[in-house]
Parts: structure tokens; C-alpha cells; sequence
């Protein structure tokens, strides 16, 4: 049996705390995110974390490995390069992300304006779909975000977004992941953001309006008295 690193563990035999013994260090559950639509190469990967040194992510890929969240393998001629690929057990932490990432939409310190890479707008779309807004809507919507590409499938009120061709897509967004994120979740109208729209101007905007995102919780009350501890009734 292969081990965490003693110095990452909590020794502690609550699932949770085994959960973030696998993947709680700095930037694991993102490199994790980077991998949920297919495989990538190490630059692929830095490329989407900017904020990631080369040696933190070649620590944590190997980290992963070791936990068998992912597997390392080599692409078969021509392209002959090594690529990283969640196992089938890694991508079954997916509802993680969504519950992770509904609650925290809700925070009031959540700032939308910092930098969101194409495979978190593509999660947050399969998270904050509205199911009941969806219902009887058919879609086939293409992205591309410099090389990358992802086609959302829209059907019966659930959504399907694979990695690839886009080229059978009724409606095309063209830009970066921020612009449609103003659009999608910020209420932006398409004509004022950075995005070419190819296809059905009517159908992009359908979509645009199939996302909901969740009340913000109340800001907490600041105490003046240091000394009080809150504690429930």
C-alpha cells in the first residue's frame, strides 16, 4: 500500500481528515480541477495556475500519484510526451468541487474578478446548472478559450461537457472563461463583453440565462468584546 508523506497526515480516522490528508495541501484540489475533463501535460497545467511554481507542481503531481489520484503516462507516437490522467477513483471526487464550490459561492468575500481557468467555468457550469430552467431545452454549445476546446451538451435538464471538437455546436463562445463568466454569472449583456458569438444570437443567450448562482449568506456581525465566545442555544 503506497503512504502519504507523514508530514501531510493528520492521524486522525475521520474520512474527512483522511480526505485532506489526500488532496488538502495548497494547490492539490486545483491541480485535481485542471484534470477533471482529460489528460494534460505538465505546462498544460502550470499554464492554467499561474500562481504555481514548477517544483510545487511536480511535488504535488507526484503526491497525487502516490495516492492514486492520478496516473502518469506517455502519448504514443508522434506526440510521444508524458501527460498526467486522473484514475477512475480521482475523477469520483467531482460532487466535492460542487458542493465545495455552491457553499462558497455564497460567501461575501468571494471575488469573481480573479483569474478562472477554462476547466473551473466548465465545472461551475455542471454545478450551478438550474435543472427546472433546463427542462425541454436542447443546446449544443461550443467554447474555445485559446487551444482549448469543450462542447456542453444541454438535454432533458441536465448538461454533458466534454473536452474536443466544437465544430457540431449550435452556438459558439470565443474569448476567455472570465467573459463568460461576466456574462453568465454577472448578468453582462454578450454585446458589451470581450466574446465573439458565433451562431444563434438568440440560442447564446438562452444559455447564458440556464445558470443560477446561490444567495449570498449574511456577513457576520463583528463583536466588540474579544473576551465573549459565541456559543449555539
Amino acid at each position: 500500500m503506497q503512504r502519504i508523506p507523514a508530514r501531510r497526515r493528520y492521524q486522525d480516522a475521520c474520512g474527512a481528515a483522511h480526505g485532506l490528508d489526500l488532496v488538502g495541501d495548497r494547490w492539490s484540489l486545483l491541480v485535481v480541477r485542471e484534470l477533471m475533463f482529460g489528460a494534460k501535460r505538465f505546462g498544460e497545467i502550470r499554464s492554467s495556475l499561474p500562481g504555481i511554481s514548477a517544483k510545487v507542481l511536480t511535488e504535488r503531481l507526484e503526491e497525487l500519484q502516490a495516492s492514486s489520484i492520478l496516473i502518469r503516462r506517455k502519448l504514443p507516437p508522434p506526440a510521444s510526451a508524458q501527460v498526467y490522467e486522473l484514475t477512475a477513483w480521482g475523477y469520483e471526487i467531482e460532487p466535492v468541487f460542487q458542493t465545495l464550490g455552491r457553499w462558497a459561492a455564497r460567501s461575501p468575500c468571494h471575488d469573481p474578478t480573479l483569474p478562472l481557468s477554462p476547466a473551473s467555468l466548465m465545472l461551475s457550469f455542471r454545478t450551478m446548472l438550474d435543472r427546472e430552467a433546463a427542462k425541454g431545452v436542447n443546446l449544443r454549445i461550443g467554447f474555445r478559450f485559446g487551444a482549448e476546446t469543450f462542447l456542453a451538451r444541454i438535454g432533458d435538464g441536465e448538461i454533458v461537457i466534454v473536452r474536443g471538437d466544437i465544430d457540431s455546436a449550435d452556438v459558439r463562445f470565443v474569448g476567455d472563461p472570465a467573459s463568460v463568466a461576466a456574462a453568465v454569472y454577472g448578468g453582462a449583456p454578450l454585446s458589451e463583453v470581450p466574446l465573439r458569438v458565433e451562431g444563434n444570437p438568440a440560442l447564446a443567450e438562452r444559455f447564458v440565462g440556464l445558470f443560477a448562482l446561490p444567495a449570498k449568506a449574511p456577513a457576520a456581525a463583528v463583536d466588540s468584546d474579544p473576551d465573549r465566545v459565541s456559543r449555539p442555544d
